[in-house]
């Protein structure tokens, strides 16, 4: 069982080793990083390809701080063991992408991102209470039970995505959780649109953006700080997909993903999905609660030289819109195929924020030809879109498989991590993954 109470904080993630039988079977092979780690796919076989170049802290083993790390063990209530733990005060817990094969991410398969500790459970979640005020002609307080008895109940497949996901591909390494592209989660989500709780309160015209507030406790134990409290513009809230939740795959909203009640806001950094939801504050200036202003879940306006140090008080700006991103989630990294294999069947999933994707592309020559992608419909606004294809590799030997989504701005993933920031937000890069046949 994992120590919920452990000092360590923020530890760069494990490995996982990839043990079914079409997995290599050379012993240097088996200690392959799953998630990314081409380099140690090249020193494997003696042959590094020399555009496979990936951050220190995925490739080595290390964290931001450059402690050196392995892979830790996750071992948490309904919870798949494969779940790769990021830290564990607070705790956070990546998907890897081979684990994101389903349609409709299941729980067990989802990430965990908390940011300060647990809150207690409650016994009676009908009881839960919801306070909506601020710039509001009528502020309310209301239960769970009457939010499901007083307003109309809504599902969608959404994504949910951590701002700092695809962190760690970031050179230098950037501050926080080493993310791969696990950060990510497509579930469905039951509960009410956020507009129609706000306009049951009146909004005054003053009424501009949103403060959420959770009943997670500070990690320091501080009653007088939160562990986080984030907010949008009113524009965002009002949108018809924002939805406060109370349930996740038709089961009530589990406790480590912020039941009995969460915000979930599509397309945007998931910290703006407060778990613990127990108040919405609306205001008429930018929320400044806890992570909220500086360089947190902000990008930069102007370009940085990799690894400044820098404040976030000026040419930077809050993250709206995640950008565009694909994974291949089969064949996993490190999968072996019979020497006779020419032709492999791939599928991913791709998602663009508040974009459409697309476009799904592969590569088997690091970008020289690709190859198009057959795109499922979407089930609505903000669920990821999968995609499958079949590639022909032109003989036996090692091949990196190489996807790239673009989005209906007509903007796609870059090769590497762009808009190097301290926090590491908003890095992208293309998939790869690695397989040899024969």
């Amino acid at each position: 069982m994992l120590n919920r109470n452990s000092t360590r904080e923020n530890a760069d993630e494990g490995a996982e080793v990839h043990r079914a039988d079409h997995s290599f079977s050379s012993g240097a092979s088996r200690r392959l990083v799953l998630g990314g780690s081409l380099a140690a796919l090249g020193v494997a076989f003696g042959a590094l390809p020399r555009l496979a170049v990936v951050t220190p802290a995925a490739a080595q083993g290390t964290s931001a701080s450059g402690a050196s790390t392995g892979p830790q063990p996750f071992d948490f209530p309904g919870k798949d063991k494969g779940l790769i733990l990021l830290g564990d005060r607070p705790l956070v817990a990546e998907t890897p992408e081979s684990l994101l094969d389903d349609d409709t991410t299941p729980i067990s398969k989802f990430f965990i991102r908390n940011n300060g500790q647990l809150p207690d459970e409650v016994d009676d979640m009908e009881a839960w209470q919801l306070r909506v005020d601020g710039e509001v002609d009528t502020p309310l307080i209301l239960t769970l039970a009457e939010l499901k008895s007083k307003f109309t109940q809504h599902t969608f497949r959404m994504v949910l995505e951590c701002g700092g996901n695809g962190r760690s591909f970031f050179q230098p390494a950037a501050r926080g959780n080493q993310w791969k592209n696990g950060g990510a989660g497509c579930a469905e989500w039951t509960g009410v649109r956020m507009a129609d709780v706000l306009q049951a309160c009146g909004l005054k015209s003053s009424a501009k953006f949103t403060g959420h507030f959770g009943a997670d406790p500070h990690l320091s134990g501080d009653t007088e700080r939160a562990a986080i409290s984030r907010g949008m513009p009113i524009e965002k809230a009002l949108e018809p997909h924002s939805l406060i939740v109370w349930a996740m795959n038709g089961e009530p909203l589990p406790h480590i993903h912020g039941g009995p009640l969460r915000l979930l806001v599509p397309g945007w950094p998931a910290s703006l999905s407060s778990k613990w939801l127990n108040r919405i504050l609306v205001r008429a200036t930018p929320h400044d609660g806890q992570g909220m202003g500086g360089t947190s879940y902000r990008i930069p306006t102007v370009p940085l030289i990799p690894g400044s140090n820098v404040d976030g008080k000026t040419n930077f700006a809050d993250m709206t819109s995640m950008p565009v991103r694909s994974i291949i989630t089969a064949p996993a990294n490190g999968t072996r195929l019979p020497v006779s294999a020419r032709q492999v069947s791939i599928r991913g999933a791709a998602w663009a924020g508040d974009h459409e994707v697309t476009k799904v592309e592969v590569s088997i020559d690091a970008g020289e030809r690709w190859h198009s992608m057959a795109l499922a419909k979407p089930r609505n606004r903000y669920d990821w879109v999968r995609w499958t294809g079949d590639i022909k590799l032109p003989s036996e030997g090692y091949f990196e498989i190489w996807a790239r989504a673009t989005d209906s701005r007509g903007v796609a993933q870059p090769h590497v991590a762009t808009n190097w920031n301290p926090q590491g937000y908003g890095s992208n890069p293309l998939h790869r993954i690695a397989i040899l046949a024969g």
